[in-house]
């Protein structure tokens, strides 16, 4: 009989990165389902990444539970993201989410947009 392999986890949280989230969602006026992470094309580098609230599950979602928060991300931007990391830093000047992602390629000077290859079949077993 086959065994079946585990499902890799498309996305990981620094612990950083789950409090700042659970604080934020703490702060909203309405229920959510999660937070949706995904890529879209656009700015210099040709792509970057989006977050906003989803009120539900959609059909297709990848779904990640880790430290405490829901993460959905769009099954066409599974294989962009697949492997990344997220974390919050606080610097002198500035704070925000950082993406480490195995697949980025390169970014623009700027810092707004990204370059992401998909992640190849043999990645993904991988992970």
């Amino acid at each position: 009989m086959a065994s079946v392999r585990p499902k890799p986890q498309v996305i990981r949280l620094t612990d950083a990165a789950a409090a700042r989230i659970k604080e934020i969602i703490a702060k909203t006026d309405k229920p959510i389902a999660g937070l949706r992470i995904g890529v879209e094309k656009g700015g210099c580098a040709g792509m970057s990444y989006t977050m906003d609230y989803a009120d539900t599950v959609a059909p297709g979602d990848e779904v990640v539970d880790d430290k405490g928060v829901r993460i959905l991300i769009d099954p066409k931007a599974v294989l962009f993201l697949l492997g990344t990391e997220m974390d919050f830093k606080t610097e002198k000047m500035s704070s925000g989410f950082v993406f480490s992602n195995p697949n980025q390629i390169s970014a623009c000077g700027c810092g707004e947009s990204v370059e992401i290859r998909p992640a190849e079949a043999a990645d993904a077993r991988a992970v």
